[in-house]
């Protein structure tokens, strides 16, 4: 019965010959194809160095500490960031030591504003790091942002897990702060499985991350020449014990390396990025067309050629006439899958109740949105025919109402 997907990944011709190419290779673990993926990344993302994870929260966890080291962040520092997103980012913050400062968002684009940044900046002691969420693929406003960061003496990380190419002011999400995060999960625009990876200008940051990564070793090369009997950190070494760099760590680090088969699929899917992205972009353009009729009921997503959408985001204007429950409801009944837009972490979400009392009331925007936003598909493999059958399911649903 399921029609319409919130997200597809096809495996064609191409993976499957580079998913063989893997195991032809002998080398499952981290090798050659993640070396590749990670060069390849880092200049689509026009930044100096990319780190692959095993996921996207783990780049959100490395890129914390990573921070924590290199700017010499205290214990429980405090984290300003998005209270409408999926929870992931949000735990890592907490996993990591910190305290998560949540600020409302704009109901338009749905991240949060620089505006409501300064607020909580004049108002809460402690804050070290900024991290904004390009929620959906709407990159947030990160000059002002920079700006604000500088002014107040804060560090600035993007969570880029949502909004591959999407282009602020003409350049790449994930490269406009001291580090971005990326996640490549199946249902985002590119695809590995489970992937992610770290985007920065700061040399620091990268070798810290490799580090963080991989236990905290003291290795520093972007793939291991040992088997070539080439090791420069050995061979730099001055000391005279049995020093290997691979046993040997200066961090407590964890185990967030990947294997070669999901470098692998995100080589493939990279090739291909453009074309993604730009059909993507027109299935919203194309549904916002044909439901623009229902605008005084259903916000429509904001539409910009810049923006890579991670999928079609809706938001009940007007929950008299139906509600999410309900709508969703007969959505999925025609086959149409749909996902709730995350809820308000610290007001809606079970596991942050202890921070309800503090943040009830405080976040319109995000409650609201949590209470009454929603998502469907708007990928790549989606036809006219099924843009077509999801506009007449919409208005057949809400003019029975």
């Amino acid at each position: 019965m399921l029609k319409v997907r919130v997200g597809e990944f096809k495996l064609g011709l191409k993976e499957e010959k580079a998913l063989i190419e893997v195991i032809d290779s002998g080398r499952l673990s981290e090798g050659q194809k993640t070396f590749e993926f990670e060069k390849k990344w880092a200049d689509y993302t026009k930044t100096k160095y990319c780190v692959a994870l095993n996921s996207g929260t783990s780049a959100v966890i490395a890129g914390l500490l990573a921070l924590k080291h290199k700017f010499k962040i205290k214990d429980k520092a405090k984290v300003i960031t998005s209270p409408l997103t999926f929870i992931a980012t949000v735990n890592a913050i907490v996993h990591c030591g910190f305290k998560p400062v949540f600020v409302d968002v704009d109901k338009k684009t749905l991240v949060i504003t620089p505006e409501n940044i300064e607020k909580a900046l004049k108002k809460e002691k402690g804050i070290s790091i900024i991290l904004p969420i390009h929620l959906m693929g709407y990159p947030a406003d990160m000059d002002r942002i920079n700006r604000l960061a500088a002014k107040y003496g804060q560090v600035v990380m993007e969570d880029a897990a949502q909004a591959h190419g999407s282009l602020y002011k003409g350049k790449p999400a994930g490269s406009l702060s001291q580090l971005g995060i990326f996640s490549f999960y199946i249902a985002h625009n590119i695809q590995a499985g489970e992937m992610g990876a770290i985007t920065t200008n700061n040399q620091d940051i990268f070798k810290l991350v490799k580090k963080i990564k991989a236990h905290g070793r003291m290795c520093e090369c972007n793939v291991c020449t040992r088997s070539k009997g080439v090791c420069p950190v050995l061979d730099n070494y001055k000391g005279k014990d049995d020093f290997d760099p691979r046993f040997y760590h200066d961090l407590i680090g964890f185990n967030f390396k990947i294997m070669e088969f999901q470098a692998a699929l995100g080589l493939t899917q990279l090739k291909k990025a453009d074309k993604i992205f730009r059909a993507r972009s027109y299935n919203v353009k194309y549904l916002n067309s044909g439901l623009s009729g229902l605008a005084d009921i259903l916000q429509l997503p904001y539409y910009s050629e810049d923006v890579s959408y991670l999928a079609y985001p809706l938001v009940i204007k007007r929950t008299g006439i139906i509600s999410r429950l309900d709508l969703r409801r007969e959505l999925e009944k025609r086959g149409i899958e749909t996902r709730p837009l995350f809820g308000c972490i610290p007001t809606q979400q079970p596991a942050y109740s202890f921070l309800r009392k503090k943040y009830l009331g405080r976040l319109p925007n995000a409650e609201y949105i949590g209470f009454n936003g929603f998502y469907i598909g708007c990928h790549q493999y989606l036809t006219k025919e099924d843009l077509n059958f999801i506009i007449s399911s919409f208005h057949k649903i809400i003019k029975n109402r």
